[in-house]
């Protein structure tokens, strides 16, 4: 199976979140609220960057989507549908590869399709996606002989091989070194164009989220709002990412520093670079 015949996603992975809300109880009795009145729509196909202050309440809102957990007010749809448990029509990939360490790397991305039973009929896509993501002979090597990125190639591969509507993204490069992740988000960017897959990607690098999106919602402290919704109107390069120098991407760059410094500090605070 080559490449072009695992790109099957067209006219799915619209997300629209109407008043969503939602509050935690905490272990003392205490509440408190992660997101309030978040209205929001994504089109299919579409590369969003959630960046906000640490603990806003970004990684929850994944977590609703994937229907890790409901919301306790407002609701969110998927293609029209309402989002009530997990399916695996999204996927979600963590910062840490969390793979089973007792599988072998083919092993590991096949798991999905053997819990479906659907296995059988679909073994070839396994080596589809080995190679999609560049793991092409280590198909028999187990996570801990991986470097972190080429573990988290296969965790992205366990995913995508579901042919999910939507991917869900956890800061998936925050534990790379610069030079790696920089690559992954190459490979990301490449993926995302050969499956036309809708991405939704927690990160705290303002630079990461203005190279890898489409547009970027920036998210209040808690409980979270979304403050403002940047357009990426930049160009995009042969590898669909931009040029990190340009002047363009330095002003963008420049007006999300100065939205995200909601405490009207002179200095930006580390967790937002």
């Amino acid at each position: 199976m080559v490449i072009s015949e695992i790109k099957e996603n067209s006219n799915i992975g619209n997300i629209s979140a109407r008043d969503i809300s939602k509050e935690f109880i905490l272990a003392e009795g205490d509440k408190t609220i992660a997101l309030e009145n978040l209205n929001v729509d994504i089109k299919a196909g579409e590369f969003i960057c959630l960046i906000g202050p640490s603990g806003c309440g970004k990684s929850t809102f994944l977590r609703l989507i994937a229907g890790l957990i409901k919301p306790t007010d407002g609701a969110i749809t998927l293609d029209n549908q309402i989002i009530q448990n997990p399916g695996y029509d999204r996927g979600l990939v963590f910062q840490d590869p969390t793979l089973f360490p007792w599988l072998n790397i083919y092993e590991n991305i096949a798991y999905g399709l053997k819990i479906r039973h659907v296995y059988k009929e679909n073994k070839k896509e396994v080596d589809a996606f080995v190679k999609l993501v560049g793991l092409s002979g280590f198909e028999k090597s187990y996570p801990h002989q991986l470097s972190g990125g080429m573990a988290q190639r296969a965790s992205l591969a366990r995913a995508l091989v579901n042919h999910p509507k939507v991917l869900l993204l956890d800061e998936p490069l925050g534990a790379l070194d610069a030079f790696t992740r920089m690559n992954m988000q190459d490979e990301i960017l490449r993926i995302w164009k050969e499956r036309g897959t809708t991405m939704i990607m927690v990160t705290h690098d303002v630079d990461e989220a203005i190279y890898l999106s489409d547009r970027v919602f920036v998210m209040t402290p808690r409980p979270a709002k979304i403050e403002e919704i940047i357009d990426v109107n930049i160009g995009r390069n042969e590898s669909y990412g931009r040029k990190r120098d340009s002047a363009d991407f330095l002003n963008l760059r420049s007006k999300i520093l100065q939205i995200l410094d909601f405490t009207g500090k002179s200095q930006v605070p580390e967790y937002y670079l």
